[in-house]
């Protein structure tokens, strides 16, 4: 009898709400039996040939010892305006395939993945610099012009930058989520959510309502790396999630990149250890295509980048400041110091640069400067 694409997917679900079944061991029932109906109607013996399933987990299958009814899980989903995919479906990833243990099932919200689309991960601190997030954004940008797709985790920091650089640029950006699908993490970016779903996909292999765990990221970190053909890390400690990220998409066989830093800054620490390892120094777009063998694949806007937003005409004292002020913070003090100016005179200045889009002012009387596209220019 043909059975029909819900009932496959009741199938799917079945196993997957069998206590004490991972991926790995459902992979291995599906590589020995074909089918999840095959599975389904095996017998002890024959399940228990499959390495891992013991007799206890066996019986679980063969009795249909759920964690919860199929059926109202697969309305649940529904309701809460998501959809899954099973390893078998079209739709599924064929880069994900690839690694050691892909999830057997997908939860998904906004668009569908394309196919015919090859993916980047960019990875980076929680609590980056303004030079990380500047970096996370351009990149980000500058790759999906070439048409790649993003993917990145959604978590504060260099992920959240990563993903509106590609927004930014009406490009695809996929975000894998350590929670359940409905499950907005961290709580401040309901908006870039809300945006994911009309310019990307969310997806996850946590059920719905699964709240974050530091478990859960490890785990969702092999995804975004088995997700791409390679892995970018901008600004990471050196005990990090983002390193963990590299180390999982060397395993997967996936190129890994990192972009270098300020020797005194500890957020370069990771990315400075993964290049000296031999992970590709990265300062442009174009170092990722050259690694990836796409030096001459062609973007729209390529040729337009240098014409982006120029730098307004300044007065010396201006140009002066704007040369010291750089991507990483520096106090207002040291700007008085070097430049030999009036507190009062340089606080002056300062507010003028930033009504001109030169500087911006960070917490603490920080100023870091804004991005350009050309160098600047005397009044």
């Amino acid at each position: 009898m043909n059975r029909t694409k819900k009932e496959k997917l009741e199938e799917w679900v079945a196993i997957h709400l069998v206590p004490g079944i991972g991926n790995i061991t459902f992979k291995k029932l599906i590589e020995r039996f074909k089918s999840p109906d095959n599975i389904l109607n095996a017998s002890l013996s024959e399940l228990m040939e499959v390495e891992g399933v013991g007799k206890e987990l066996a019986l679980r299958i063969s009795k249909g010892m759920w964690s919860e009814d199929p059926v109202k899980f697969i309305d649940k989903v529904k309701s809460i305006g998501a959809r899954l995919i099973t390893y078998s479906d079209n739709d599924y990833p064929a880069i994900l395939k690839q690694i050691y243990d892909p999830p057997m099932l997908l939860y998904i919200k906004g668009n569908g993945i394309p196919s015919d689309m090859e993916n980047i991960a960019i990875v980076g601190s929680r609590r980056p610099t303004p030079y990380g997030i500047k970096v996370a954004r351009e990149l980000a940008g500058e790759l999906s012009e070439y048409g790649f797709g993003i993917v990145s985790g959604m978590a504060y920091g260099i992920d959240t930058s990563a993903h509106w650089g590609t927004i930014s640029k009406n490009g695809f950006t996929i975000a894998v989520l350590g929670t359940g699908i409905n499950i907005i993490y961290p709580p401040s970016n309901k908006k870039l959510y809300n945006e994911i779903l009309k310019k990307g996909a969310l997806i996850t292999e946590f059920p719905p309502d699964t709240l974050p765990e530091g478990k859960n990221f490890p785990v969702r970190n092999r995804i975004i790396s088995g997700l791409s053909r390679g892995v970018i890390v901008i600004e990471a400690a050196t005990k990090s999630g983002s390193l963990i990220t590299a180390n999982i998409a060397l395993e997967q066989g996936r190129e890994v990149f990192a972009v270098p830093g300020s020797i005194n800054s500890s957020k370069s620490r990771g990315t400075h250890h993964l290049i000296k390892q031999g992970a590709r120094l990265v300062e442009n777009a174009e170092d990722v295509l050259e690694e990836l063998g796409y030096e001459n694949r062609s973007s729209d806007n390529a040729n337009e980048k240098e014409e982006i937003s120029p730098i307004p005409k300044m007065e010396d004292i201006e140009r002066q400041i704007y040369i010291i002020v750089g991507d990483y913070p520096i106090h207002i003090d040291e700007i008085v110091n070097r430049c030999k100016l009036r507190p009062s005179e340089a606080s002056s200045i300062l507010m003028k640069m930033e009504i001109k889009g030169l500087v911006r002012q960070l917490p603490g009387k920080l100023f870091v400067r804004e991005a350009h596209g050309k160098e600047p220019v005397n009044s």
